[in-house]
């Protein structure tokens, strides 16, 4: 079993999980309190393997051993929790036992598609199917109309193809400041997907800029130049994606912003 002090260090985030992947605090705490149990009773019989595990993945591992040894985490029928859940709480509730806990793991704890690949014992092609799910079924909770900011038309089309499979729509695709500007006025997205060099040589920052002077929605910015923007001062980018751009890349960012956009909606009466 990996070294309990090199694990320790990862629980604050694994509460975070648990209490994400449970819905409440009580019960992720109690989840987390049984994998730190489990790995100090192991610890006592160290496995002829352990050496160069990695701590963080030991730890989730055994948590998930033991979230998935309860038969009710498995079920699809989960209530989604009562009227004081806000709009992501009953969204991440919604959502399929195994496409919840990959997104989990993607998009709140940041493991990398090979690595949940190793914790839920799935190819990374399945992975990729889970995460893609997961985003589906978002959708269906978050559906929503999406302005493209991008001045490439290729890359525009593509972009539209990648919104629409996840079950949004796109409202317009603009190639300039001018045209941005116009499009947020004659409807407001729930999301902007924005370049950052335009066809005029204009900004889509400056556009976005403008347009979140007008309305609070969120962007995800896709870039060749991500360094021009992560920068170290603010306001740096929440959502950021680095041209060329992986697909679904792109699917778990634009469900990633939209859930995360929700944890500040009440729950509606």
């Amino acid at each position: 079993m990996s070294d309990i002090a090199a694990i320790s260090q990862h629980l604050p985030y694994l509460r975070r999980f648990a209490r994400a992947l449970a819905g409440s605090q009580a019960s992720g705490d109690a989840y987390a309190i049984a994998t730190l149990e489990a790995i100090i009773a192991d610890s006592t019989e160290e496995s002829p393997d352990a050496e160069g595990r990695d701590p963080k993945l030991e730890l989730y591992r055994v948590f998930l051993a033991i979230w998935n040894s309860v038969p009710l985490n498995s079920r699809d029928d989960v209530s989604e929790g009562g009227d004081a859940a806000n709009a992501a709480d009953r969204t991440l509730r919604a959502l399929t036992p195994i496409p919840r806990v990959a997104f989990l793991l993607r998009s709140v704890e940041g493991f990398s598609a090979a690595d949940i690949g190793i914790l839920l014992d799935r190819t990374p092609a399945e992975v990729t199917e889970l995460l893609s799910q997961a985003g589906r079924e978002i959708a269906a909770h978050i559906r929503t109309e999406v302005l493209i900011i991008e001045d490439e038309p290729i890359i525009a089309m593509d972009l539209e193809s990648l919104v629409t499979d996840l079950g949004h729509s796109v409202t317009e695709v603009a190639r300039t400041h001018r045209e941005a500007i116009a499009a947020i006025s004659r409807r407001q997205p729930g999301l902007v997907l924005a370049d950052v060099h335009l066809a005029d040589g204009s900004s889509g920052l400056d556009a976005v800029s403008e347009i979140l002077r007008r309305h609070t929605v969120p962007v995800i910015f896709i870039t060749a130049y991500p360094e021009r923007l992560l920068t170290g001062e603010r306001p740096e980018p929440t959502f950021l994606i680095t041209k060329p751009f992986q697909r679904e890349t792109v699917k778990t960012t634009i469900s990633q912003a939209l859930f995360f956009d929700q944890a500040t909606v009440p729950a509606a009466a």
